[in-house]
């Protein structure tokens, strides 16, 4: 077992981790999240855009905004970081230019032709998001789960166990057509596109240099941690992780860290 008690600040991954695929954060979450603000600093890396994660996870965050000092958010697997100032203020943003956002298009379109992938008949929104500093590829659209809720999660396990392997082939195919970016496979069923070597590793070196908080001090908690998923990044950075299998788990941790506090 990871010793928590020395543990200074604590890294979350987003999706699946803190909240199920693309809904908010359940009640009983937040209040450990407040809980925990209170004892440690924590950082949120994810894989969603800023405005995803105000609706995802800040809009469920009933927190007095002298915990929040103790947040900080990196959306878009850390092409973006925001910190709490009297208001949430965006540090950084490496958006990617509008010709390598055209290049993950033909390429999207040429991969889909060779492994010979059919679309699903109902998209509920964007099947390749735009979101500034990231490209993301969603077969079932953006708003699957915002539309239809927790059908719409379920819709997305379904695809994830039907097709999760057609999904990192896409993945190293993708990779091979677009050099000079990083293509890691995140969620249920999305395929993240970013400036290269910008990923949760690089979070985790930006979380050190501006807080000043040693690696062997954090603590990286996860639900894809795999070789190949959006998560492993972080492995190498030397930080300790915890893997685990959805928002159920973390909590057990999260109540872990607050009694070893």
């Amino acid at each position: 077992m990871v010793p928590l008690k020395n543990k200074e600040l604590i890294v979350f991954d987003l999706d699946g981790t803190l909240t199920p695929s693309k809904a908010p954060m359940r009640p009983d979450m937040a209040r450990l999240f407040v809980q925990l603000l209170q004892k440690k600093r924590v950082a949120v890396i994810g894989g969603g855009s800023y405005a995803q994660f105000k609706e995802q996870f800040l809009a469920s965050l009933r927190c007095p905004p002298a915990f929040l000092k103790n947040l900080f958010l990196f959306p878009t697997t850390a092409n973006a970081f925001y910190e709490y100032r009297g208001g949430w203020k965006k540090i950084y943003a490496f958006e990617l230019p509008v010709r390598e956002k055209s290049a993950v298009r033909v390429a999207l379109r040429e991969v889909e032709k060779e492994v010979r992938y059919s679309r699903p008949k109902k998209i509920y929104g964007a099947v390749l998001e735009d979101r500034g500093t990231q490209m993301s590829f969603s077969p079932l659209g953006q708003d699957v789960v915002t539309v239809l809720g927790g059908k719409g999660i379920r819709l997305k396990e379904q695809w994830k166990k039907k097709n999760n392997f057609l999904r990192l082939k896409m993945a190293k195919l993708l990779a091979k057509r677009l050099p000079k970016l990083e293509v890691r496979v995140g969620g249920l069923t999305t395929i993240d596109i970013t400036r290269k070597g910008i990923d949760k590793a690089y979070g985790i070196h930006q979380i050190n240099k501006t807080l000043h908080v040693p690696i062997k001090n954090m603590l990286f908690i996860g639900d894809a941690l795999y070789p190949g998923g959006n998560d492993s990044a972080a492995r190498r950075t030397g930080v300790q992780c915890i893997a685990v299998r959805g928002p159920e788990d973390t909590k057990k941790i999260i109540k872990k860290i607050l009694k070893a506090a």
